[in-house]
């Protein structure tokens, strides 16, 4: 190719417009797997995540680190948390917020324990996204709520 012929992607990349692109499928793919946890079907979110998928939640709680691996974040968030749950869990997202391969979505959860306490926390999770697959999520929440209103998970020894 000579010095004046460049590729649409070419030009495309020198203004954003690729990355542009990038934000918008991954902000697509998180707005398809939130209309399905607005319902409470967490199947699409599943299927999203790398096995090499991170998720963190911030602060000082028992819930509190960084979760490493799909089947970790299954076996030790998913599995003590959604058991507590008297009924599915509905996620209902408000705003999404795309820049290259992240995703900032505002969320609003809302369900009742097993134990009668309502749990109904607001969400701000930051997702980086890679090829269509979730790779990150960190998680900032109301943590005197999740304290209070959830029994601990046992400390994986």
């Amino acid at each position: 190719m000579s010095g004046d012929q460049r590729s649409i992607d070419e030009d495309a990349a020198d203004v954003g417009l690729v990355d542009a692109r990038g934000a918008a499928a991954n902000k697509r793919r998180m707005q398809d797997i939130f209309s399905e946890l607005s319902t409470g079907d967490a199947k699409p979110l599943i299927d999203s995540l790398a096995e090499n998928f991170a998720w963190t939640i911030l602060g000082t709680t028992a819930w509190s680190r960084t979760y490493r691996g799909k089947q970790t974040v299954i076996e030790e968030l998913f599995g003590p948390l959604f058991e507590q749950f008297a009924t599915t869990y509905p996620n209902i997202a408000h705003r999404f917020i795309a820049e290259d391969d992240y995703v900032v979505i505002q969320c609003q959860g809302e369900v009742t324990t097993r134990d009668g306490k309502p749990y109904n926390n607001t969400y701000c999770y930051v997702c980086c996204l890679a090829g269509g697959k979730l790779l990150e999520l960190t998680e900032y929440l109301d943590t005197e709520l999740l304290s209070k209103a959830l029994t601990a998970p046992e400390p994986k020894l």
